[in-house]
C-alpha cells in the first residue's frame, strides 16, 4: 500500500464511516475541518481528502469498525508505516499482534509479523515493542540485521 492507495481507500470509506457514526454531512465536515461542499465532493468521488485529511479521518475515527475491517485493525499502524518510510522512529509497545497479525519469522529476540489485511510488516522485540514497520519485508529484515550487528558490537 502506498500513501496514494491509503488516501483513495479513505476517500471511499468516508461516507460509510460517517454513516457508521450517525453523523450528518454538516457534523462530519465539522469534525474533519472541511467545508460541507468539499465533503460532498469527496463522497461523490470528485475530490479527495488528501494525505492529511485521510490521516485525520483514520485518526479521529480510529475505533471505526468500517476502517478496522478495511485496514486490518488500528489505522495508526498503517499511518505510521506510510509516514515513517525511510525513517527510523522509536515506536511504542504493541499488544503483540493477537488479532490482525501473523508471525512470519523469529530472528533472535525479534519477530517479524505481517498484517493479514493491509499486508504491511513490522518487527517486534521480545516485549512486544515495535522496532520497525514497512510495506517492504526486505527492509524489515535489513533493519533487524542492523540491530543484530549493533548488539554484537556492544558486547
Amino acid at each position: 500500500m502506498t500513501r496514494d492507495d491509503f488516501v483513495r481507500e479513505m476517500d471511499r470509506q468516508l461516507k460509510l464511516v460517517r454513516t457508521e457514526h450517525g453523523f450528518t454531512q454538516d457534523a462530519m465536515s465539522q469534525a474533519l475541518g472541511l467545508s460541507k461542499k468539499t465533503l460532498v465532493q469527496i463522497e461523490k468521488g470528485r475530490a479527495s481528502l488528501g494525505w492529511m485529511g485521510a490521516v485525520a479521518l483514520a485518526s479521529i475515527f480510529s475505533e471505526s469498525q468500517v476502517l478496522a475491517g478495511r485496514l486490518g485493525g488500528e489505522p495508526s499502524d498503517i499511518i505510521q508505516a506510510l509516514a515513517f518510510q525511510n525513517l527510523r522512529p522509536r515506536y511504542p509497545r504493541t499488544m503483540g499482534g493477537r488479532v490482525w497479525w501473523r508471525t512470519l519469522e523469529q530472528r533472535g529476540e525479534y519477530r517479524v509479523q505481517q498484517n493479514i489485511l493491509s499486508q504491511h510488516y513490522r518487527a517486534l522485540d521480545s516485549r512486544d515493542g515495535r522496532v520497525f514497520s514497512s510495506f517492504d519485508l526486505e527492509e524489515v529484515r535489513q533493519r533487524l540485521a542492523e540491530l543484530e550487528e549493533d548488539s554484537h558490537e556492544d558486547e
